[in-house]
């Protein structure tokens, strides 16, 4: 995989990216910095939504490392990003975020970015069915997905769930996680 040295200082991706973004001829911007720049003007001035995102992409990476199956970074990666991409969409379009409207309006959203950005249409495919069942996990199963999957709870559990009942914490995670990864940085976090 293609990377610029000048990536290693600033971008925390650059040992796993992929290079530089089509139209960039510098070099200068890694494809995960790309791709967090597009949500965030996506999401404009909603740093609630915008720092969710980002705290996702940051489970999502630390579980990365625990895999031992063969996962593709990108994929991961891309999809923590873009998951709840179709909020504001959904909200404009329905007067709704819930989780089916997201994952209805995400994945156009989604594909336009990583389109325009120059991803593999591979890629984009798996990144779009990862946000179309971000909530519902009913089309897919995949190693990537699975991870993103609980990236999310991660994040989520704090805001929807009492933290301070352990055992309906334990009970949760046996119940929702997908990752043992996922398992083992909840059973530290929670």
């Amino acid at each position: 995989m293609a990377n610029s040295s000048r990536n290693a200082g600033w971008c925390k991706f650059a040992e796993e990216c992929p290079g530089s973004v089509p139209g960039d001829p510098a070099g200068a911007a890694c494809l995960c910095e790309r791709v967090i720049d597009e949500m965030k003007a996506v999401f404009g001035d909603d740093q609630r939504r915008i720092a969710h995102a980002l705290k996702v992409l940051e489970y999502a990476d630390a579980m990365l490392q625990s895999e031992e199956q063969e996962v593709f970074g990108l994929v991961v990666r891309a999809a923590a990003i873009l998951h709840d991409i179709g909020i504001h969409e959904a909200e404009r379009k329905h007067g709704s975020s819930s989780g089916r409207l997201q994952e209805l309006e995400g994945p156009p959203i989604a594909r336009e970015i990583l389109e325009r950005l120059g991803v593999d249409a591979e890629v984009v495919d798996h990144v779009c069915r990862i946000v179309a069942n971000h909530h519902s996990a009913k089309d897919i199963d995949t190693p990537e997905f699975r991870i993103v999957w609980d990236a999310d709870w991660l994040v989520n559990i704090p805001d929807e769930f009492d933290t301070s009942n352990e055992a309906r914490i334990a009970r949760l995670i046996d119940r929702v996680f997908k990752t043992e990864g996922g398992r083992r940085l909840a059973g530290r976090v929670f």
